[in-house]
């Protein structure tokens, strides 16, 4: 198993493509502390209306360890909690995997200021709040990874001021960091994910998922799995070279931008 005995936190991890990585990271051999505003699923009109067990439990029924620790990424305090919750039950931490975030919908004149300080306090705040409290465990790890979970839209328009803008700064952080953490030999690197199957796609009319599907090269929209693959990669040792790097999971979307 590619991760073995590792001890990831998984932002964002109850529901859509967190929770695809964290299943995925269990599946591997991590241990994986599920950090999110709620242990129970979401539930979409469009992707995942089934899924009701919690990432916990679903991770136990592979039998793999996992705990959930309630977590508001725009509280200090909170964040410090969880890397001191999952240190105490694991021992340490090996793996950060940025992955919570928020879309609201609305261009420049629709978008309120509150709701822009909204998204990008999470999508890139959140980010570098975790990442923050986060070093200091990650340089004692001897595979101290970083992976932030971005956008196709931090490369174009199309999702909004602030959440293009948020996704955009995410992977220059990223850059950023690696710089910072690499003479500890930790990594840090950036997933773009295009249209995954998730709840976070409820915002989008029927005509637009269309568009969607006909802009991705390949037959099919992207799946919780495929993120959580490419965040497998990342962290294992596979990539122990590989640091600042931006790499789309998008079925071909941007290719023919």
């Amino acid at each position: 198993m590619k991760l073995e005995n590792r001890i990831a936190i998984v932002t964002g991890g109850s529901s859509g493509i967190g929770r695809g990585i964290a299943l995925e990271f269990a599946r591997e051999g991590a241990r994986v502390a599920v950090a999110d505003i709620r242990e129970n699923p979401r539930q979409g009109k469009y992707h995942e209306q089934d899924t009701v067990s919690t990432t916990v439990s679903e991770i136990e029924a592979l039998g793999g360890e996992s705990i959930f620790v309630q977590t508001d990424l725009a509280d200090e305090a909170a964040v410090t909690r969880l890397l001191e919750t999952t240190v105490k039950r694991f021992g340490g931490v090996d793996i950060l995997v940025n992955n919570a975030g928020i879309h609201i919908p609305g261009n420049s004149q629709e978008i309120s200021m509150d709701d822009w300080d909204r998204v990008t306090g999470l999508n890139l705040r959140g980010v570098f709040l975790a990442i923050k409290v986060s070093v200091p465990y990650l340089r004692k790890s001897d595979s101290g990874r970083i992976i932030n979970i971005s956008s196709i839209h931090a490369f174009a328009g199309g999702a909004g001021p602030a959440y293009a803008s948020a996704k955009a700064a995410v992977a220059n952080l990223s850059r950023d960091i690696a710089l910072e953490v690499a003479s500890d030999s930790v990594t840090v690197n950036t997933i773009c994910p295009g249209y995954i199957e998730t709840a976070m796609q409820d915002y989008l009319t029927e005509e637009d998922i269309e568009a969607c599907r006909q802009g991705t090269p390949l037959p099919r929209f992207g799946l919780p799995r495929d993120i959580g693959r490419a965040a497998v990669f990342f962290a294992s040792d596979d990539a122990s070279w590989i640091t600042g790097a931006s790499l789309t999971v998008d079925g071909g979307w941007m290719a023919s931008v």
